[in-house]
């Protein structure tokens, strides 16, 4: 019998994209898929795959014979509810960070450590983790990598879209680009916070540290957690680490808020224990299948968001040998955040787990 599906947070941005991809698939391995959102949510109906679906509430009854569940919910929410849908019988997958980086939840993305999901042992809690999106949208280019000239090191720099602090950051951007367009502005700081704060937007409520994301740049990501380092610039390191299954990889992240809507970009300066060249890592890169060589610099040829921003691949592109670093490469790396780097992924890994359950 084909297994059942539900989707957990089935009405949010990215649950949106959930069903896109769905949608879009040749076919699918699913009997049944199930919607499931908030008591709000109820009772929406959602076309999936030709047919409309009925959201139904979140509770404990709502996981009764499904076998695998994605969350993609807060993370308060998942950790509240990834456990009652285990005990009810489903694996999880689950895009919040609540279970990253707990030893007895797997961090998984298919490119690099599908193994993790080939025994039920790895995942004891009944629960599987999705890497952060900054992390994910630089793992297969990393992954691919590493199998072959084994990383040491990793220094990085993010420019991460408004999507990434969730619909309220979209929301929040647009409404700063109308405020500031045609206002002839000047060079001063003081004349952006001025027409932001005219159109009535209080940058005391902007979800981006109390200041304007439009035609600015914001060299904060998530929480500040202490000794100058924000949530983000710690996940890329923690997770880089468990998703490679390098416990002492060294890593040092720069996370920067950028006025872009939807795909993340980052500057990856890579080091590693063998010798490496440009050539050998093109042939790396454009035998993964998942990931876009753009790489003609003096052609004006390389990935940026506006290019790249609804594709499900990684797209990576200026490679070159680091100046004054032996074995090390920079390259920059695009990825859509709310397709590869959250929902795509979500789903590839429930791909992956379902053949084990039919």
């Amino acid at each position: 019998m084909a297994p059942t599906l539900a989707l957990v947070g089935a009405t949010g941005a990215v649950g949106t994209v959930m069903i896109d991809i769905i949608n879009g698939r040749d076919t699918v391995p699913w009997g049944e898929i199930r919607l499931i959102a908030s008591a709000r949510s109820a009772g929406k109906r959602i076309p999936v795959r030709g047919t409309e679906h009925t959201v139904v509430e979140l509770t404990p009854e709502a996981f009764d014979g499904v076998d695998i569940a994605m969350f993609d919910v807060p993370d308060e929410i998942s950790a509240e509810w990834a456990p009652i849908a285990a005990e009810r019988g489903a694996i999880v997958v689950d895009n919040s960070g609540a279970f990253r980086m707990d030893d007895q939840v797997p961090l998984v993305v298919p490119e690099v450590n599908a193994n993790q999901l080939a025994d039920r042992a790895n995942f004891p809690k009944g629960i599987i983790a999705n890497p952060n999106c900054t992390t994910l949208s630089m793992m297969a280019a990393l992954g691919a990598l590493h199998r072959e000239f084994q990383l040491t090191e990793l220094v990085v720099a993010s420019y991460q879209a408004a999507s990434g602090a969730g619909q309220g950051g979209i929301d929040r951007l647009y409404a700063e680009l109308e405020a500031v367009a045609g206002k002839g502005l000047g060079a001063r700081a003081g004349d952006v916070r001025a027409a932001v704060e005219a159109a009535g937007l209080s940058l005391a409520d902007t979800p981006f540290a109390g200041t304007p994301l439009a035609l600015n740049v914001v060299p904060s990501a998530g929480s500040h957690k202490g000794d100058g380092w924000f949530s983000e610039e710690l996940k890329v390191r923690n997770e880089s680490r468990k998703i490679l299954g390098i416990p002492d990889l060294r890593v040092s992240a720069t996370c920067v808020r950028v006025p872009v809507v939807t795909t993340h970009s980052l500057a990856v300066h890579a080091t590693f224990a063998r010798e490496v060249t440009v050539e050998a890592a093109h042939k790396v890169f454009t035998a993964q299948a998942s990931i876009v060589l753009m790489d003609d610099p003096e052609g004006g040829v390389f990935p940026t968001p506006a290019d790249v921003v609804g594709g499900d691949p990684t797209y990576v592109g200026r490679v070159r040998q680091a100046l004054d670093f032996p074995n090390t490469l920079d390259f920059f790396v695009c990825g859509d955040n709310l397709r590869k780097g959250a929902a795509l992924n979500t789903y590839e890994v429930a791909e992956q787990l379902a053949p084990r359950l039919s």
